[in-house]
């Protein structure tokens, strides 16, 4: 401090030559003038060194702005900054800061900690329209405060991530599901094929089809199943589930199913009109999905086959019999005909029920010992 006072009185000298005396001080010519000019303003405390924050904050966030997007936050906890933005923007909000403003504020408030990374989720493949697939499934049952358990059945359209359905159900049974699947079917028309896994109620043991796969079967669903064990292949429903666990199950006290299927009535417009989804761009799932043009019919459409076909009828017990064999089809399809095709290859025939191929019968495989003696029916996976 005292050699730039000194500085300066010399630097003001008539005669003063202010190159040589900033190479004397060990100084730049800039530094030179800039005291000198603090000197002439402000005196002696001028010359003080100066805080180096800054006098004005071009970025920070308005004191409006920050409420808000806390507010927002606050409404939606698992929701990070790119979500929140998009949402603010999706409601005509003017002067929306940038994802890492909104970052660091949630991390200034202490919303999010300092070490929590986010996981990129690779892109999965989609279908190119709404309604060429649905997935279907349950997520893990989970305890009610009140007692009884919760098994939430989840309904996604493939192509828009679009939640078809989130029901709170009791048990993962035939008769359960099967209401709520004709409610939204009634609601917003039927795919053309639908995703689920190889649990029950929608495929039985060793892969077997159930009554609930049949009855899709007849409404012209093409029922598909994903590898056992491969819980990716329903990526979809897996993601969906994670968030739905995110932004309501642990955040939620779930007394009894009415009360959980509340909740899921009221966040489920969140999730599909207000919600900003990754996959999409930062769109929302409503915006990309349309209701289907194919109506659930108010009576199943009767079976027909070529004239070419052979028709039988399965048993009670779930199996046909021809030329003197018998082979088991599945208890779902009890009392309903399929049809066997003949194929290229000499004595091997397809065997169908509605569109939906089962698998395929042998004749050249030995002839049974009994009649009692079920042949294999060499059928295809679910």
């Amino acid at each position: 401090m005292s050699l730039r006072f000194e500085f300066v009185n010399l630097a003001q000298h008539e005669a003063a030559n202010i190159a040589e005396l900033c190479r004397r001080y060990g100084i730049s010519r800039k530094s030179g003038y800039k005291w000198l000019e603090r000197f002439r303003h402000g005196g002696a405390a001028a010359l003080e060194d100066r805080p180096r924050r800054p006098q004005n904050f071009p970025q920070r966030m308005p004191e409006e702005m920050r409420v808000r997007v806390l507010a927002l936050r606050a409404e939606h906890p698992a929701w990070g900054a790119r979500k929140l933005r998009r949402r603010l923007e999706d409601l005509g909000v003017r002067g929306v800061p940038t994802p890492s403003a909104i970052g660091r504020l949630l991390r200034q408030a202490g919303c999010v900690e300092e070490s929590a990374s986010v996981a990129h989720q690779p892109r999965r493949f989609e279908r190119e329209r709404p309604n060429a697939l649905w997935q279907m499934d349950f997520k893990g049952h989970f305890a009610l405060s009140r007692g009884g358990r919760c098994h939430p059945l989840s309904l996604i359209d493939d192509h828009s991530r679009f939640v078809l359905g989130l029901r709170a159900c009791g048990r993962q049974t035939d008769a359960t599901v099967r209401p709520h699947l004709a409610e939204i079917f009634a609601r917003y028309g039927l795919p053309e094929q639908l995703l689920c896994d190889h649990g029950p109620p929608w495929s039985g043991a060793g892969g077997e089809w159930t009554a609930l796969g049949v009855w899709l079967l007849r409404l012209g669903i093409g029922v598909l199943h994903g590898r056992p064990y491969h819980p990716q292949t329903q990526g979809k429903e897996e993601r969906f589930q994670r968030t739905l666990k995110a932004e309501v199950l642990v955040r939620t006290d779930l007394r009894d199913l009415g009360h959980s299927q509340q909740v899921f009535d009221q966040w489920r417009p969140i999730y599909n009109q207000q919600r900003p989804h990754e996959a999409l761009g930062l769109a929302t799932p409503a915006t990309r999905y349309a209701p289907s043009t194919r109506s659930l019919p108010r009576h199943l459409p009767p079976i027909e086959y070529g004239p070419s076909d052979v028709v039988r009828p399965v048993k009670s017990k779930g199996e046909i019999t021809w030329r003197n064999r018998t082979y088991f089809i599945g208890h779902g399809f009890a009392t309903q005909p399929v049809a066997l095709r003949p194929t290229a290859t000499d004595g091997l025939h397809e065997v169908f029920f509605c569109h939906q191929r089962l698998g395929a019968i042998d004749l050249r495989l030995p002839p049974a010992k009994s009649k009692h003696h079920y042949l294999p029916l060499l059928k295809d996976q679910p």
